[in-house]
């Protein structure tokens, strides 16, 4: 098959696919240190996620942990809110949401969550901060691990090593807090009293960070996450990227000082490679867009902070769009572009399944009930020409103060509850009892009747339950 000649007029290169990089040995990358307004942006989001996460296990609401997820209780509280197995539909809608905003920012900003948000740049953040602080900058981690081993690289790894494992076991620790009291939690590990499971988890999710963040890193990006194969499909040609100007860089070539350009012109890239180093997952991106790339931004800090120094414009990578780039498009242009039917349709998709969430969950009763036929016996017959049948109910109240419950029935002609008509729950938990339901023998036709309890607060009327059951008649 004839190769048709690429056009001379263009600039753009075309990259072959390396299928080889797949099975290659892994080089280690030695990431440079950089800074800038997008090295800014991500230590803020490392500070941000971190207090959130370490901290939230801490707080008090009400006298409990703010943010507990019991699971030998079963409950889930959520600040004033207490979540039962009951409600599993709000998790389903928390993923159905957490899904689309996905979408939506992937379409409009391409991998940002990946570059500023995700626990795995987080920690590799840390970890990678404190090699630096240790080992030093990348020449001399380059130059350390090249090295045989002596006492003073016996002594930084080990050093580096205990800062990552504090770093891990703490976070360990800090996960199952919010599986376990946290209070509770440090109180056994004081006493030597840890039970199976929380020790299980604290050290796998140790161990599980410690490898992560400190050996794979980028080949967690790159070859585990199921992110970075889909992303694709999300992207389109006005989505945001990370995007190196070719027309504008190349062809590319250091400027010497006193020295011509040996006939030839030069873009505004001077080929120092600095882009490279900077990059967590060693991705060149001038070859264009890579599913390794996850827009963390640290090339165009290094990149702004060269062009600085050599007096050129600043962008020659920076956050555009393809179409964007092919048809020079103002930053207005690329604003217009990214409110575009796609992203208009997911942006309300979200809001309105947000909406009617926060809506149900601001409404929603604190109580729930259930209510359950003595399977024993289909009824009973009683004085007076009485028929009993008898039920067990389980109240559940899920509000955070206690509340006393009146019990009623209705749906058959002078249906009523024999014996105690009332019952207290204690706040945030439940109760089960049995309800004896009598009505005169004839009062409703032979076989099932539907019938109606309701539960309803002594001190809030609009706390109240109606569930369906059934009254059997001889």
């Amino acid at each position: 098959m004839n190769k048709t000649a690429p056009s001379q007029t263009s600039r753009v290169r075309e990259v072959p696919v390396n299928t080889a990089g797949l099975y290659e040995k892994r080089r280690k990358v030695y990431a440079r240190s950089v800074s800038g307004v997008f090295d800014n942006w991500r230590w803020i989001m490392v500070w941000v996620t971190q207090a959130l996460f370490y901290g939230f296990c801490w707080m008090d609401w009400g006298g409990r942990q703010a943010v507990l997820f019991h699971l030998v209780e079963r409950k889930f509280y959520i600040f004033g809110m207490v979540f039962w197995p009951q409600d599993a539909i709000y998790l389903a809608i928390l993923l159905v949401i957490s899904a689309y905003a996905l979408f939506l920012v992937t379409a409009i900003g391409g991998r940002l969550f990946c570059g500023y948000a995700c626990p795995q740049t987080v920690y590799t953040e840390i970890f990678m901060w404190i090699e630096r602080k240790v080992e030093g900058e990348r020449p001399a981690r380059m130059k350390l691990d090249a090295q045989p081993m002596t006492a003073r690289k016996f002594r930084l790894k080990l050093l580096k090593h205990l800062l990552w494992a504090v770093v891990a076991v703490w976070t360990g620790l800090t996960f199952v807090g919010y599986f376990t009291p946290i209070r509770e939690l440090m109180a056994a590990i004081r006493t030597l009293s840890l039970g199976g499971w929380e020790i299980f988890w604290i050290c796998f999710y140790s161990a599980f960070l410690y490898m992560m963040a400190g050996f794979m890193r980028e080949q967690m990006c790159k070859y585990l996450c199921p992110y970075a194969r889909f992303q694709g499909v999300m992207f389109d040609p006005d989505t945001l990227i990370i995007s190196y100007d070719p027309e504008r860089g190349e062809p590319r070539g250091p400027r010497r000082k006193n020295a011509g350009n040996e006939g030839r012109p030069l873009g505004d890239c001077i080929d120092c490679h600095i882009c490279v180093q900077v990059c967590p997952t060693g991705i060149d991106i001038r070859q264009g867009l890579q599913l390794e790339c996850i827009a963390c931004a640290a090339c165009i800090d290094a990149c702004d902070e060269v062009m600085d120094k050599v007096n050129l414009p600043r962008g020659l990578i920076r956050y555009s769009t393809e179409n964007a780039l092919a048809r020079h498009y103002s930053a207005r242009d690329i604003l217009a572009h990214l409110m575009r039917p796609r992203t208009l349709l997911y942006a309300g998709i979200l809001l309105v399944i947000v909406a009617a969430t926060s809506w149900s969950l601001v409404t929603r009763i604190p109580l729930k009930v259930d209510v359950i036929r003595d399977r024993a016996m289909l009824y009973r017959e009683a004085d007076d020409e009485q028929i009993e049948n008898v039920f067990r109910l389980h109240v559940m109240n899920t509000d955070e103060k206690p509340h006393r419950y009146s019990i009623t029935v209705g749906g058959i002609e002078g249906i009523g509850i024999v014996g105690e008509k009332t019952v207290e729950v204690p706040a945030a938990s439940n109760k089960s009892f049995v309800v004896v339901a009598s009505a005169k023998d004839g009062a409703a036709p032979k076989g099932s009747n539907k019938i109606l309890f309701e539960i309803r607060a002594a001190e809030n009327g609009a706390i109240a339950v109606q569930e369906k059951s059934t009254f059997f008649m001889p």
